[in-house]
């Protein structure tokens, strides 16, 4: 069969129309590479600092013990990452509807849900604060006002839609990346070499609640994965994609990370600003670039975190009968988000540490399911299924998620507002909340997938050209 060429993007900025509908041939555009920059611009600000301050500053770990165990959950992060990445261009269709096929339509309600929430308004508060401190602390202003300004900006990028957010993280992701190298070159050369005015060493705790935050950060990513690779054709490499994702997430992450490690050792950590905390130990200029980069990396952050809020409240079925739901979804959420963020200004630091382990715990059971799911369903096409509307069931899903999550908090949580039964007899265990609630789902899963039979796909066709199947929320039928 033919089709048409893939389009360029419009040079000019359109509002991007439709919802979680699948991409059509003509409208694929990109290269896989161009992902590196998709995925390094929005963890080039502080809120990637901040998950190496506390490995120190909170978690009690030296330096390079501090940085062992950032590694470790930025790759873990990372590889899941580059994995769900590669699922976009087959099917032209965002993550979480792609998730259909592991929980059933209604049943994907749950995860789009949560994801909708840590995505739309979790996500966004967090690094709306960041950036709104850091505009106060370069200009004067009040942090109010910043705040303000930081979301109007983040909201208008993602109003606009994929190929404004794409070309926003490029262009951002190389004025980022020289001011952040530069900064974290400055910091580790000192923290390398130096004394220390936080940290200590190693304890076992300190070093899975630190891998833990690492991977809830890195992989907080990971439901968004294929939003941005929906648009590339059908005949993109595969390990391509999935490696540009995944070397752009492990890289700025690992770095940034390094910075804040590196901030916390040398200089120790105020919770009432966390910004000056990090920029103290910085040359004058090099500090007011790092500020100003910081306010910037928050709405590269938030742009992506906004869009996708929004495709996951689409793929939990809300139907929205306009021809800009998503935009008008994304200005929802910034409304929400904002308020959210002013009411956590007081005490954004402390808020930050168990957001960030929250996070990993419902994304690694998520991933238990969604990839077990796949690896099951391997050689077969989900293009059907998750178009199918609500006559696909699959409680199997369901089931392993709200189950391992379930046990794995109640044992092993270590948060402030909640210690599990484990962790409470056994305090030197730390945090492994996330490792146990992603082996738990994936073999619920396993088990239940083989006793419950879900429908499954056609085997997989070997025309890459075939038109995607249709699928939005707005338009099911009955």
């Amino acid at each position: 069969m033919t089709t048409a060429a893939p389009s360029r993007p419009s040079a000019a900025p359109v509002i991007e129309p439709g919802g979680i509908e699948a991409i059509p041939l003509e409208r694929r555009h990109g290269s896989p590479w161009q992902l590196l920059a998709t995925w390094s611009a929005p963890n080039l600000e502080f809120a990637t600092v901040f998950v190496g301050v506390i490995a120190v500053a909170f978690f009690g770990l030296g330096f390079w013990q501090a940085m062992a165990a950032l590694v470790l959950g930025n790759l873990a992060g990372s590889i899941t990452h580059a994995v769900l990445s590669s699922w976009g261009p087959r099917e032209g269709l965002a993550q979480m509807v792609l998730g259909r096929s592991a929980f059933g339509y209604w049943g994907n309600v749950v995860p789009s849900a949560l994801n909708t929430v840590m995505a739309g308004v979790g996500w966004f508060a967090v690094n709306s604060v960041s950036g709104a401190f850091a505009l106060a602390t370069l200009t004067g202003m009040p942090v109010l006002l910043g705040l303000l300004i930081v979301v109007v900006v983040e909201v208008a990028v993602a109003f606009i839609g994929h190929d404004v957010v794409q070309l926003f993280e490029r262009y951002a992701a190389l004025v980022l990346g020289v001011i952040f190298l530069v900064a974290t070159v400055i910091l580790l050369g000192q923290a390398a070499g130096g004394g220390t005015a936080g940290g200590g060493g190693f304890t076992f705790a300190g070093f899975t609640l630190a891998a833990g935050a690492a991977f809830g950060y890195a992989a907080g990513w990971n439901p968004y994965a294929s939003d941005y690779t929906r648009y590339l054709s059908p005949r993109a490499s595969r390990r391509k994609v999935g490696a540009a994702a995944g070397i752009g997430n492990f890289v700025s992450c690992t770095l940034l990370m390094a910075a804040g490690a590196g901030a916390a050792t040398l200089a120790g950590f105020d919770p009432g600003s966390p910004t000056d905390s990090f920029t103290a130990p910085l040359p004058p200029v090099v500090r007011e670039l790092t500020l100003l980069a910081i306010a910037v990396g928050a709405i590269a952050a938030n742009a992506l975190n906004i869009y996708s809020g929004a495709m996951s409240f689409l793929a939990a079925g809300i139907r929205i009968p306009f021809a800009l739901r998503r935009a008008i979804v994304a200005l929802g959420f910034g409304v929400v988000g904002f308020l959210i963020a002013w009411a956590a200004l007081p005490d954004a630091a402390h808020s930050y540490e168990n957001f960030l382990l929250v996070i990993a715990y419902w994304v690694a059971p998520w991933l238990g399911v969604v990839l077990t799911d796949r690896f099951l369903r391997r050689g077969t096409s989900i293009a059907e299924l998750v178009a199918e509307r609500p006559r696909y069931v699959n409680i199997a899903g369901v089931v392993a998620l709200v189950v391992a999550g379930f046990l794995s908090i109640w044992l092993f949580s270590n948060q402030a507002v909640y210690v599990g039964v484990l962790v409470q007899a056994a305090p030197d265990i730390g945090d492994l909340t996330a490792l146990v609630g992603f082996v738990l789902a994936a073999g619920i899963y396993a088990v239940l997938f083989a006793v419950v039979k879900p429908a499954k796909g056609h085997a997989l066709s070997g025309d890459v050209d075939a038109p995607p199947v249709g699928v939005d929320a707005a338009e099911r039928r009955g």
